[in-house]
C-alpha cells in the first residue's frame, strides 16, 4: 500500500511539472515558474520517497540487524533539504523578475495559467490526502514528508492563482514576482518542520510523550502479574517502534511464569502500537517484603501474605 501510494505521488507530480513549466514559459510569469520549480522538487522528493519505502520495507539482514526503518528517516531528511533548495531558486527567480521591472508576462493569457493552478491545487489535495491517511496508517515518516509537500504545493497553487487574479483586476505586474515571494516562505515554513521531524528520529529521539505514557499505562495493568518496571527507553525508526524496559518479577517466580507475563505485555504493546519492537529484560525482586509498597502477590506487603496464607 505504501509503495503503491509513492507511486501516485510521483505520477501526478510529473504531470504538474510539464504543465506548469510549458505555461509559465510560455506567458512569462514567474509565479507560474515558481510552481513548477515548486513541483519539480516535489516529483523528486516523491521519486526519494519511493525508493527508501521500498528500502525500509526490506527485512533485517546481516548488516542491518534492527532493519532498515533509517531509510525513511534520512529520505524525509533529504525532501526538506530539498524544499529549502526549491524556496531558494524560487526567491532568486522574484526577485529578479521584481528589481528588473515588469519583464513580458502575457497579461492576455492569464486565464490558461489560472486554469493550470486550480487544476493544480485540486489533484495535491486530493493526492495529499491520500498519502497523509496511509503515512498515518503506517507510520511512514517517508510519505507524511511527501504528503506535507503537496499539501504546500496546493495553498501555493492557490496563492499563485489568486495573485494571476489580482493582475487581471489591477493590471501590477509586479503582483506575481510579490506572490512567488510569498510561496517561498510558505514552503521554507514546511521544510523547516520536516526537518526537525526527521532528525529527532534520526538521532534516536525519544517517542513523543503520549506514546510513552500509553506504554507506561500497558505495563501498569500487569502490576498485578509482577512488581515494578524501570529503565523504559523507546525510540522510532521510519514507521518502527522500539520499546525496551526492565521488568521487576517476585522472588521464587518460575521462568515459566516471567516468560507469560513478558509475552502478554509484548502482545499488549503491540496491539496498541502495530509493529512495535519489544524487548524486555527480566529482573528478581531484591526488596524487602516487609518494606515493600508495591502489590506482588508472592512476596507483597505483611497483609498481603496472610491474605494468600
Amino acid at each position: 500500500m505504501k509503495q503503491r501510494t509513492a507511486r501516485l505521488s510521483v505520477l501526478s507530480n510529473t504531470v504538474l511539472v510539464v504543465a506548469k513549466l510549458a505555461v509559465g514559459l510560455a506567458i512569462g510569469s514567474v509565479g507560474i515558474i515558481s510552481e513548477a520549480i515548486h513541483s519539480g522538487i516535489d516529483l523528486l522528493a516523491a521519486g526519494i520517497a519511493f525508493i527508501s519505502i521500498r528500502k525500509a520495507e526490506e527485512p533485517a539482514d546481516d548488516c542491518h540487524r534492527f532493519g532498515h526503518g533509517k531509510f525513511e528517516d534520512f529520505s524525509g531528511f533529504v525532501e526538506a533539504i530539498l524544499i529549502f533548495v526549491a524556496a531558494a531558486l524560487i526567491v532568486r527567480e522574484a526577485l529578479g523578475k521584481l528589481l528588473g521591472g515588469e519583464g513580458g508576462l502575457a497579461v492576455e493569457s492569464l486565464g490558461i495559467g489560472m486554469a493550470v493552478m486550480g487544476l493544480s491545487a485540486a489533484v495535491n489535495w486530493y493526492v495529499s490526502a491520500r498519502l497523509m491517511r496511509v503515512a498515518k496508517e503506517t507510520g511512514s515518516i517517508a510519505l507524511e514528508s511527501d504528503a506535507w509537500h503537496l499539501r504546500t504545493d496546493v495553498y501555493t497553487s492557490l496563492a499563485v492563482l489568486g495573485g494571476l487574479l489580482l493582475i487581471r483586476i489591477t493590471g501590477l505586474v509586479y503582483l506575481d514576482a510579490v506572490v512567488a515571494l510569498g510561496v517561498a516562505f510558505i514552503i521554507m515554513k514546511a521544510a523547516w518542520d520536516l526537518t526537525r521531524r526527521a532528525f529527532a528520529d534520526l538521532t534516536d529521539h525519544a517517542l513523543p510523550p503520549e506514546e510513552e505514557e500509553r506504554i507506561r499505562q500497558i505495563i501498569c495493568e500487569h502490576y498485578s502479574e509482577c512488581v515494578d518496571f524501570h529503565a523504559l527507553r523507546t525510540r522510532r525508526s521510519g514507521s518502527d517502534r522500539f520499546v525496551d524496559l526492565h521488568l521487576v518479577v517476585a522472588k521464587g517466580s518460575s521462568i515459566e511464569g516471567a516468560f507469560d507475563i513478558v509475552k502478554h505485555l509484548e502482545s499488549d504493546i503491540r496491539t496498541e502500537f502495530t509493529g512495535a519492537n519489544v524487548t524486555i529484560r527480566v529482573e528478581p525482586c531484591t526488596a524487602e517484603c516487609a518494606h515493600c509498597s508495591s502489590i506482588c502477590r508472592l512476596n507483597g506487603p505483611e497483609d498481603a501474605r496472610r491474605e494468600k496464607g
